[in-house]
């Protein structure tokens, strides 16, 4: 029954029936990160028993190669493990391989009758996973492809990740957020990893912001700072920035400040940023408007007075008004007294007075205020005006003027009577001899005016019934000398000399 087991265990053994001394190792080729089996089988002759196996690996020392036993490297634990056994089969399983772990390999093991090292040696290649992006760089909406070099000729199945997250495609239409490091990696093993890259997704200006430094209310004279900003990639320049005010250019660069801010500095203002990059056909992207509204107290205070010129118990009005931001909300209404104080006579916009007297001549000023402040006016003047009265050098003169009208109509009417009767008479006289017609006027003048003497025969003396003449040369159509000798004898009668009274009333 012994015998019958040793026989058993002799055929189970093997090299039993070869009786050859050999090592069958394959070269390995693995990902870094990865672990890896190095294949191997060994036999040895009849008669042999398997007491101890063992790896080694090449290592330089002093210079030159030795082998030393995988137990002499410093590697973590579990690193490298015998999957082999006493029987023939002496595979080595690599954890999470290195670089370091590049080298030749040999297998040696002891029976108990002699020794055996492999004759050849298995070769470790250790190469890593190489991601490439193409192109690295890239404007928003343009192609990208990732690929996964990888040093080994075992296919691998491979999945990607951006920022340790997994990404669905190699190839895609590069957003914005697309921007970050790629790296792949061995679908099951994710630890076996290529080194990242980067993908730098170019794009125009966004989200372009004008900021105010003054979110509240603005007052004249405060400083107030505009600020630009936009997310953009690259990053807009500082020259890249310019700030207008109600569609005009005020100023290049990311910050504007106006240190003493004035009431026509309010308007609508937008910043506009570039940084080279396109989309959509536009390079210049504005941010929203910002209206800018400057407060100040009341400007320019003026008192209007209506009706100008003022009788007494007439009224008056006198009205207020003012530029200001927010407008003025209060008015006051002062007069300045005889003792030079100020009296207060009303409030709101307009004063009114319903009866002009005497008592409310004067100087008068309106103060206007607002929130923000107050201002007064300029002192205006209100003054009575007297009634008019009728002057009676102004009645004199009417009557003169009546006066010599109607005179003027009376001397017209007796010229053409005259000239009626005389029109038939026709005389030849001297030449030389000159045709003339008196036509007395006479006038007599108030006690009003100044008394005026007249060397005229017919005169009055007396000042109450002076008498002024007013002598009218009429000239006869008709040249026959005997027209003329008619107006000339006519001249000599007393019967041809008309005279008119106008008497005016005292």
């Amino acid at each position: 029954m012994d015998s019958l087991r040793v026989v058993i265990i002799l055929v189970i053994l093997p090299g039993v029936w070869s009786g050859d001394w050999r090592v069958t190792l394959e070269s390995q080729c693995a990902l870094k990160g990865t672990s890896v089996v190095i294949q191997c089988s060994y036999d040895y002759p009849f008669g042999h028993i398997v007491t101890s196996t063992s790896w080694s690996k090449v290592k330089l020392h002093l210079g030159s190669p030795r082998l030393f036993a995988l137990s002499q490297f410093s590697a973590p634990s579990g690193h490298f493990k015998y999957l082999g056994n006493k029987r023939g089969d002496c595979d080595l399983k690599i954890n999470d391989v290195q670089i370091a772990d590049t080298g030749s390999y040999y297998f040696s093991f002891v029976t108990t009758l002699n020794r055996w090292r492999s004759q050849t040696h298995s070769y470790l290649s250790v190469k890593e996973l190489t991601t490439v992006v193409q192109p690295s760089t890239v404007t928003e909406g343009d192609d990208v492809r990732l690929t996964c070099v990888s040093g080994c000729p075992n296919p691998t199945t491979i999945v990607w990740f951006k920022d340790g997250q997994p990404v669905s495609g190699s190839v895609f239409q590069a957003r914005i957020e697309d921007a970050g490091r790629y790296y792949c990696a061995v679908q099951g093993q994710e630890t076996a990893r290529s080194a990242s890259v980067a993908l730098n997704v170019q794009y125009a200006p966004k989200k372009v912001t004008l900021t105010v430094s003054s979110p509240g209310d603005v007052v004249k004279g405060d400083t107030v700072t505009f600020r630009c900003s936009s997310d953009a990639n690259p990053p807009v320049t500082e020259r890249g920035y310019s700030l207008y005010k109600d569609g005009q250019f005020i100023s290049s660069g990311q910050k504007h400040s106006i240190s003493d801010v004035q009431p026509g500095h309010s308007g609508r203002y937008y910043c506009q940023a570039w940084n080279n990059i396109t989309w959509r056909g536009n390079a210049l992207f504005n941010s929203a408007e910002v209206h800018l509204d400057v407060q100040y107290p009341p400007m320019n205070v003026s008192v209007s007075v209506a009706p100008q010129q003022v009788l007494e118990g007439s009224s008056v009005n006198l009205t207020c008004s003012s530029d200001a931001n927010p407008p003025a909300d209060s008015y006051a209404w002062y007069k300045t007294a005889v003792s030079g104080s100020m009296l207060q006579m009303g409030s709101g916009q307009m004063l009114f007075l319903p009866s002009m007297e005497a008592s409310h001549n004067g100087l008068y000023l309106c103060l206007a205020r607002n929130s923000v402040g107050e201002n007064n006016s300029t002192e205006v003047l209100l003054v009575m005006a007297e009634k008019l009265q009728t002057s009676p050098s102004i009645a004199v003169l009417v009557g003169i003027g009546v006066a010599l009208c109607v005179t003027l109509m009376i001397v017209l009417l007796l010229f053409w009577k005259k000239q009626r009767t005389n029109a038939g008479e026709k005389q030849t006289e001297d030449p030389s001899d000159e045709p003339s017609d008196s036509v007395y006027a006479n006038i007599l003048m108030s006690p009003s005016s100044a008394p005026q003497r007249n060397s005229h025969p017919h005169a009055s003396t007396s000042y109450e019934d002076e008498i002024l003449y007013a002598t009218v040369n009429i000239k006869p159509k008709n040249t026959s000398r005997a027209a003329q000798d008619s107006w000339s004898k006519a001249g000599e009668n007393s019967d041809s000399v008309i005279y008119a009274s106008v008497v005016t009333s005292r």
